[in-house]
């Protein structure tokens, strides 16, 4: 692992591994399957139907494994961030027992690719634990058991402790046969084997429209088209959707940090507690790598809020960190924190399919859930069946036009809150005037009846553009840590200087009017 001072909210993952760029796209294409997004979900639908012999072509506006992707904590898990308890009450048994199989199979698949691929990415399997939070009542557990075994998870079983926990975890759930891995070094592998059976990947590519038909055709901000049998939007939010799946869905950033711990002084294995929002927890090994010949990772994760809707962030991370200590106190310095953006839907699971709101041949892969490996891995396996015309039984379970009734306040309250973020239109600025914004920070100014994001780099060169998000016109807020402008609305987010690094937008802040 090489340390690396560029940003102290870059990842241990892209500190330690960089993916080659792909070229652009420079020219018009004619291909089966055009997949948007070179994370975990497009990738791996590009390299299953590039298995099935189909043509694919894969566009990314930024590097391999760019977006969230290179921001998760990597948990292979069968253990549902929701609960069984909740997926059973919304989806009923039968769903219940699809989600567990799903996933399941998914962390299967990855093990598969990585035999087959002979993809070197410390995959290792493991038991995930399940802990009650501090004030949550111990029933919880024999009832989220229960929902467990009914979903067909029968080995999950109830034990007094994690075992050679360093702290008193109280009774918990063992879910064995868990995964865990490097994803970076997985994206890099499984872009090679994609290249290998004739796939294409362009990075540095923006896809600016998507349009479906007999022919389905994906326009390119460079002016290159793509004609294909099929499209797949797989960029976390989906950028050829307005407004309909914005509604069933949210944007949470969750935060991580990282330390090292002497070998052997963690178990190996995943752990989560059962607050909300809860804490992540699993070990990086260093085995391989001679600057840690005694020493691990140790990975936390926690302190979930809304996209743009706090900036307490300083806060957070220290919250965090002492949750960490508290339970880990051979943790050495912080190494590495970072944050990443999981889209929550309002039933706890992924919408994978065909989008509801285009022709029938273009599809997407939304709503991790902050189960993005598995659900991206999901995805792969779907819409590989979908596109391809085999039955998949996962199909209606994941189908991105449902409607789960039994969630109707989540999506009055979601929506609601959606909506008072307009307000932020009505209010004055961050600051009064730009002469208060120091080097390296960022502020929205009100200027007439607009406002202006203004940033001013460390030489002390003042950069505005709008603070209109250019999706659904909500006003952007500094994010003072990451340097990022986070729309509270829908999750998009812009760097520094306003380029768009996240969707659902797919352009720019524009310049000031």
């Amino acid at each position: 692992m090489r340390r690396d001072d560029s940003g102290r909210n870059q990842s241990s993952w892209a500190a330690d591994v960089t993916i080659a760029d792909r070229s652009p796209l420079a020219e018009d294409l004619e291909t089966d399957v055009c997949v948007v997004g070179a994370g975990i979900a497009g990738l791996t639908t590009a390299y299953l139907l590039a298995r099935e012999g189909r043509r694919v072509v894969v566009l990314d506006d930024g590097p391999i494994a760019g977006g969230e992707t290179r921001r998760t904590t990597a948990h292979l898990s069968n253990a549902i961030d929701d609960r069984y308890t909740e997926i059973e009450r919304i989806h009923g048994v039968k769903g219940s027992r699809l989600a567990a199989e799903s996933h399941t199979a998914a962390i299967d698949r990855i093990a598969q690719i990585v035999r087959d691929e002979a993809i070197d990415c410390d995959f290792a399997r493991l038991d995930g634990y399940l802990m009650l939070g501090p004030d949550d009542p111990g029933e919880l557990l024999a009832q989220e058991e229960a929902a467990a075994h009914r979903a067909g998870l029968t080995r999950v079983e109830r034990l007094p402790d994690i075992p050679s926990a360093p702290f008193d975890s109280g009774p918990c759930l063992r879910f064995p046969d868990q995964g865990q891995f490097h994803p970076l070094k997985y994206l890099d592998g499984l872009a090679k084997a994609l290249e290998a059976r004739g796939g294409r990947i362009f990075n540095g590519t923006r896809a600016k429209s998507v349009e479906g038909g007999d022919t389905a055709r994906v326009e390119t901000e460079g002016g290159a088209k793509v004609a294909a049998r099929a499209v797949v939007v797989a960029t976390n939010s989906p950028i050829n959707d307005k407004y309909a799946m914005h509604t069933k869905q949210a944007p949470y950033l969750s935060y991580v940090v990282a330390g090292l711990v002497p070998r052997g002084t963690i178990p190996k294995a995943l752990l989560w507690d059962t607050p909300d929002p809860y804490h992540y927890v699993r070990i990086q090994d260093l085995t391989d790598d001679p600057d840690y010949p005694d020493q691990d990772l140790l990975i936390v994760g926690g302190e979930d809020h809304k996209t743009g809707q706090a900036d307490d962030h300083e806060e957070r991370y220290k919250r965090l960190e002492a949750w960490a200590r508290e339970r880990f106190p051979m943790m050495g310095a912080i190494d590495y924190r970072w944050m990443g953006q999981v889209q929550e839907t309002l039933d706890g699971l992924a919408f994978i399919g065909k989008n509801p709101t285009d022709d029938a041949n273009v599809y997407i892969a939304t709503g991790d859930s902050g189960m993005g490996m598995t659900h991206g891995t999901i995805a792969g396996i779907l819409l590989t069946d979908l596109i391809v015309g085999r039955e998949n039984p996962w199909a209606v379970l994941y189908d991105p036009s449902r409607k789960p009734l039994k969630t109707m306040s989540d999506f009055v309250s979601e929506n609601a809150n959606v909506v008072r973020q307009y307000a932020d239109w009505l209010t004055r600025g961050d600051v009064s005037d730009a002469s208060q914004i120091a080097p390296g920070c960022g502020a929205v100014i009100r200027k007439g009846l607009s406002k202006v994001a203004a940033y001013r780099d460390e030489k002390g060169t003042l950069h505005t553009m709008t603070a209109v998000c250019p999706h659904l016109g909500c006003i952007v807020a500094w994010n003072d840590d990451d340097a990022t402008w986070d729309c509270p609305c829908h999750g998009s987010r812009f760097d520094r200087l306003g380029k768009v690094v996240v969707g659902p937008a797919n352009a720019d802040l524009g310049p000031v009017d």
